[in-house]
């Protein structure tokens, strides 16, 4: 009796055991099935939601694996994101050399036949002198738009003196508007800091000023004033312009974005475009407001300087 209780022992741990060794194999394989059905899934490029690992008892395992795959989902986004900016800047880049590249082939040409005088020979160098400029001057602009879109560019803002900045701006545009017989005209305002940076924002609003100049008529005025809101100081810089349609407000602010009847206008469509970039990483903003035919007003707004404000 004994011994057939023995037996029985032996009997039921060996069916125990081979019990245990079912269950523990049943676990992994469907560890493995389950795994291998999110790596399926990610493979697929199909969401993953965290809903779909909590209802086993391997959810640690598969939490895990499930935040990797995640992490490899965002910079795999991420490095598609970028390939396609890549791939649109060298497109942007790739069309807008293809003028001043042409011009300069041809200018080339002609140089090249040997029957031009000195002075016309001085006149086709200067003329591909100035497209080689244009090119140059695309390139850097886009390139430097581009690493301010990606936050590879970046730069401190702090309270400086608007005066300042201010002057600077002008002082780019003096020669152009000078020979256009174009009066700037700033009123009078109290010295104020705003949170900016004076080189970068000098070069915002130069561009909108560069602008205004560019388009106005000749013998007329652009003019500037200063006026403190609650949190923002506000730069109004007005134009005696043709005006801009109410549907291109938004549209002037994209990346090589031409006014429908300046076409023919001389300029690459990157000024606003930049000058609105800038602005936003210093947390201001750009707005415009206009009448076709009566000219048009850009509108700057720079974070007033408030004590205990965290500088950026």
């Amino acid at each position: 009796m004994t011994q057939i209780m023995m037996w029985g022992i032996c009997l039921g741990t060996v069916f125990l055991a081979a019990a245990f060794c079912g269950a523990v194999c049943f676990y992994c394989n469907r560890t493995l099935d389950r795994i291998s059905e999110l790596l399926l899934a990610y493979e697929k490029g199909e969401t993953i939601r965290d809903q779909d690992c909590r209802e086993t008892r391997e959810s640690k395992i598969i939490s895990r694996l499930l935040a990797v795959l995640k992490r490899s989902s965002l910079e795999r986004d991420k490095a598609g994101k970028e390939k396609a900016e890549i791939a649109a800047l060298l497109s942007d880049l790739s069309h807008q050399m293809k003028t001043p590249l042409a011009n300069i082939l041809l200018n080339t040409d002609i140089l090249k036949e040997g029957s031009l005088s000195v002075q016309e020979q001085q006149i086709f160098l200067q003329r591909n002198r100035q497209q080689a400029e244009k090119m140059q001057w695309l390139m850097k602009t886009l390139v430097k738009a581009s690493r301010l879109e990606q936050g590879i560019l970046t730069f401190d803002s702090f309270p400086a003196s608007l005066t300042e900045t201010l002057a600077r701006s002008i002082q780019g545009v003096y020669a152009q508007a000078r020979d256009k017989g174009i009066q700037i005209k700033t009123k009078e305002f109290q010295e104020c800091e705003p949170i900016h940076n004076p080189k970068w924002t000098a070069e915002a609003l130069g561009n909108i000023l560069e602008n205004a100049v560019k388009y106005s008529p000749q013998g007329s005025s652009v003019c500037i004033d200063v006026q403190p809101l609650e949190m923002y100081i506000k730069i109004r810089i007005q134009d005696q312009g043709p005006g801009i349609p109410q549907d291109e407000y938004n549209l002037i602010f994209h990346r090589f974005y031409r006014g429908k009847d300046r076409e023919q206008e001389e300029g690459s469509g990157l000024g606003l475009y930049l000058a609105q970039l800038i602005l936003q990483k210093e947390k201001g903003y750009v707005t415009v407001s206009s009448r076709e035919g009566e000219g048009s007003c850009f509108s700057v707004f720079l974070l007033k300087r408030c004590w205990g404000q965290k500088v950026f």
